[in-house]
């Protein structure tokens, strides 16, 4: 009898496998790195044959640290990295490494979306989204602008965790919450837009029929599943994008309980029941992995990111001598300790821009920067800059959500910065209102999971499976002293930045 759900999360450093048992709990997870590719700057790529190499290895390790059967396996759910464009030819073969969701090269495809769309108010209206870089769209026209010959060739075009699908079912299938980020979709009727393909001149075939997140789209082949170590017939849900199912692992699926995930990215996520509005453009609103629900979040490109560059430029040595990914994983621990023994109110701050912006700036030429140095500052200040540089971008987010009229009653950590009780306090005290751990960091790999079981109906409903699984743990609250600080600090970032930020321009036109 079947007694555990897969759960895969193809992302962008390596792809996690966990393995759920049916009460919520888990019982296992492994992770298989891979490579990121990054041939010019601005650019970030990936080879689609390594997230398959990475899923496999992670599947088969997690099955042996489980120490759970193929035959026990009662179904898969995938989520993945967001936006990521992979180009097939006519045999379903890979045409080119993909290009990321952080990838920055397509600002004039993104100039040419929006005057070919009629505007940026009629292509809000359109996909209730503006052109971003990091969307799926303006990477398929570079394609054409670019390399017409392999556009020539491009006969589908999938997004990262489909072509994971694609290659444990055969078939070519997407889902709502990953489609609504290619900026083709049409996000209030959950349906591609035809209407904007047209005006693209884009061909509605290269694109894969959608369904809703909880969906069985087929069945693992014997092929796969002797890569994999899975048993052939098993079935296949289609999961979500990480950032609805990490929604769905944390139970952000009702108003008013919003996530901060602290990945590479970083990323706050609302739930919300009606098309969200998002009339300036500058969050993301798409169709949630709740079957008729929606969302609204946004993503700064180098939330942890940040914290990792710091790492490599200020603990080198340290991290060199580190033989384990443990050890070097606690090397973080450490520049905690650093920060929080450091000053934090002398006027020190950091502009988090190390892959250009996003969210609050839609710009992907901004830097990043410190301002504000002195002699006397350590390593242990710029640890702590950085700390609240990423924290105050992630509240720029909910003030955008808060403008919006939504509810934020509190706000559930994730990631990396969920992990340590002083970053947590910092959380609160920037964010205003209370903040929770959850028991499990696992996040988009449990919502993948959970996905699962709703397909194949041990859960009447994705709020039914994500209940059983969101537990909350530790609670912090907001200090009026410190949150007013904070405040007066989030007005100096913005400030810095308004005045650096025609400097940050002409550094990325050099570059």
């Amino acid at each position: 009898m079947a007694r555990f759900f897969l759960g895969i999360d193809v992302g962008t450093s390596g792809t996690k496998a966990l393995l759920l048992e049916p009460g919520g709990r888990v019982r296992a997870t492994a992770t298989a790195s891979h490579p990121s590719l990054f041939p010019k700057p601005g650019w970030s790529e990936q080879r689609p044959e390594d997230w398959w190499t990475s899923t496999r290895a992670a599947t088969r390790l997690v099955l042996r640290k489980g120490r759970v059967s193929a035959g026990e396996v009662g179904g898969i759910g995938l989520a993945g990295q967001m936006h990521g464009s992979v180009f097939l030819d006519a045999r379903r073969r890979v045409l080119r490494h993909a290009l990321l969701w952080n990838d920055q090269r397509t600002a004039a495809e993104c100039e040419e979306i929006e005057q070919r769309a009629g505007g940026r108010a009629e292509l809000i209206r359109l996909v209730r989204n503006v052109a971003l870089t990091g969307y799926q769209a303006p990477k398929i026209l570079w394609l054409r602008n670019h390399a017409p010959r392999l556009f020539r060739r491009l006969r589908t075009i999938l997004l990262p965790k489909d072509y994971i699908s694609f290659r444990l079912t055969g078939e070519l299938r997407s889902e709502v919450s990953d489609a609504s980020g290619t900026l083709l979709f049409d996000v209030a009727d959950r349906r591609w837009s035809i209407e904007l393909m047209r005006r693209l001149e884009l061909d509605p075939a290269l694109f894969p029929p959608v369904v809703e997140s909880c969906t069985v789209i087929g069945e693992l082949t014997p092929e796969a599943a002797r890569a994999t170590g899975l048993k052939a017939g098993t079935p296949v849900v289609a999961g979500a994008g990480d950032q609805a199912a990490a929604a769905v692992g944390t139970g952000v699926v009702r108003r008013g309980i919003v996530s901060a995930t602290m990945g590479t990215s970083g990323v706050v996520f609302a739930h919300s029941d009606t098309p969200v509005l998002n009339a300036e453009g500058l969050l993301q609103s798409f169709c949630h992995a709740v079957p008729g629900a929606w969302c609204v979040f946004g993503c700064m490109l180098s939330a942890g990111g940040s914290l990792q560059w710091a790492r490599a430029v200020l603990y080198a040595d340290r991290l060199k001598a580190a033989r384990t990914d443990a050890a070097r994983d606690a090397l973080y621990t450490a520049m905690i300790a650093e920060a929080a023994a450091a000053d934090g109110d002398d006027g020190l701050v950091f502009h988090p821009y190390l892959t250009g912006e996003r969210c609050p700036y839609p710009h992907p030429h901004a830097r990043a920067a410190f301002v504000g140095l002195t002699r006397r500052h350590g390593r242990g200040d710029l640890v702590r800059a950085v700390l609240e540089g990423i924290t105050l971008g992630m509240a720029r987010q909910l003030d955008l959500m808060r403008a919006l009229g939504m509810p934020i009653r509190e706000v559930r950590l994730a990631g990396g910065g969920a992990r340590n009780p002083w970053w947590r306090q910092l959380q609160a005290d920037v964010y205003g209102c209370r903040c929770v751990s959850m028991r499990s960091e696992e996040g988009s790999a449990l919502g993948a999971a959970l996905l699962a079981a709703v397909g194949v109906g041990v859960f009447k409903s994705v709020p039914a499976a994500s209940a059983a699984a969101a537990e909350t743990q530790h609670t912090y609250r907001p200090r009026a002293a410190r949150h007013r600080h904070y405040a007066a600090v989030a007005a100096r970032l913005r400030q810095t930045y308004e005045t650096l930020e025609p400097l940050y321009r002409a550094a990325s036109d050099r570059q």
